[in-house]
């Protein structure tokens, strides 16, 4: 059986449902959404769901300071008539070295020239332990701080979108997975999902983290994403203490208060993580996450965990994603986000619609652009864990 479509979009997580809605909200009519899982069963609701002004390249400032306005209108411009969950009661930047804080004074400085109401702010280690109470300040050197970032819910986000998106006549289809893409020549015509159906389309847009890889092997693309294992525990419900996000780089650890009290504690460890398609969670994680998190924060050692979960970050070699055109055309690609990707959506999926409409986007994300790995014009990020 054979279907047809003007656009077919790759993935069910929060940049897909966002692209849909944008195309959508152009005017394209006949858009379909396959998702080989459910709604943010990937990435997006494996991730801890930051949002950041606190960037230090040029392009993840202006992603972030427009995804982070619209966060905050969410609820109304999508009509949703639930809460996204959003706190902004800021992100903590820990600093352990006075080149790293050096680095948060240039990333702040750069932040600012980009944008003047920009509030991100230099503290010493003292005005830290001020806004975590209880902080071992035991080697730190001090931290960035913006009190407008904070973290949503990543399942309302993405639902918001697709509800809106679905409202526009997307139609979205989970349980479907793609086996295969099809070109005539050097261009794309449509795919092959695992139901057996072809659904013939002149546009395919793969926003599938990780997976995109894989998908772009079906047309011969070498697309340099990696997958990285990222673990998250899950402690009991407590009283709230921690209105904040708090990240330390130096040692790879974050963590943040839910607004049902629960403290999800997350480590990043490239070093260590397997790459690979491994969702698996490990109990070596569980003593690393702890060793780290209680350094920072002791009170959390009387903490009972109840559960944990592994994801898959998208990495690429400067730690940036991968936006717009391949060589096959009418094949574009939104992947490679590096741990950052859920709180760039909004403004990414506006971004992508543009683009593929054939338009100039409202913010110049040609640096993201696939041939800069062969071309060396790498664009690294600092500010990941």
């Amino acid at each position: 059986m054979t279907a047809k479509a003007d656009a077919v979009i790759i993935g069910g997580g929060v940049h897909g449902c966002s692209i849909a809605y944008h195309l959508a909200k152009k005017g394209w009519k006949n858009v379909i959404l396959l998702e080989k899982g459910t709604l943010a069963c990937g990435a997006t609701g494996r991730s801890v769901a930051g949002i950041r002004h606190q960037f230090g390249t040029e392009i993840n400032i202006r992603l972030a300071k427009e995804s982070v306005k619209r966060m905050e209108r969410l609820e109304e411009e999508l009509d949703y008539p639930e809460s996204i969950e959003l706190m902004q009661n800021g992100y903590l930047m820990l600093s352990y070295s006075a080149e790293e804080l050096e680095l948060f004074r240039c990333n702040r400085d750069l932040q600012k020239s980009l944008d003047p109401d920009n509030q991100t702010e230099i503290l010493t280690p003292e005005q830290a332990a001020d806004l975590v109470p209880g902080l071992n300040l035991e080697g730190l050197y001090g931290a960035s701080f913006n009190r407008q970032d904070g973290h949503a819910s990543p399942f309302h986000v993405t639902q918001a979108y697709a509800d809106a998106a679905k409202r526009l006549g997307v139609d979205i289809r989970t349980g479907v997975e793609v086996t295969d893409i099809k070109k005539d020549r050097s261009h794309v015509t449509g795919v092959v999902t695992g139901k057996g159906e072809e659904i013939s389309a002149p546009v395919v847009i793969a926003a599938a983290g990780a997976y995109t890889k894989p998908l772009g092997e079906m047309l011969g693309l070498e697309i340099p994403v990696i997958p990285e294992r990222h673990q998250v525990a899950v402690t009991e419900p407590l009283e709230m203490f921690l209105g904040i996000m708090v990240i330390s780089f130096a040692h790879g650890a974050y963590f943040k208060q839910t607004p049902h009290g629960s403290l999800l504690l997350g480590v990043g460890d490239p070093e260590r993580e397997v790459k690979d398609f491994n969702e698996r969670s490990s109990w070596q994680f569980l003593y690393d996450v702890f060793e780290k998190t209680t350094f920072h924060l002791p009170v959390l050692r009387e903490a009972n965990v109840i559960r944990q979960w592994a994801g898959l970050y998208d990495m690429t070699p400067d730690s940036q994603g991968i936006l717009g055109k391949t060589e096959v055309e009418g094949f574009y690609i939104n992947t490679g986000w590096s741990g950052h990707g859920f709180q760039l959506a909004p403004a990414v999926g506006q971004v992508m619609a543009e683009i593929v409409s054939g338009e100039k986007p409202f913010i110049d994300v040609s640096c993201m652009h696939l041939e800069r790995f062969e071309r060396g014009e790498l664009i690294p990020e600092p500010a990941c864990v």
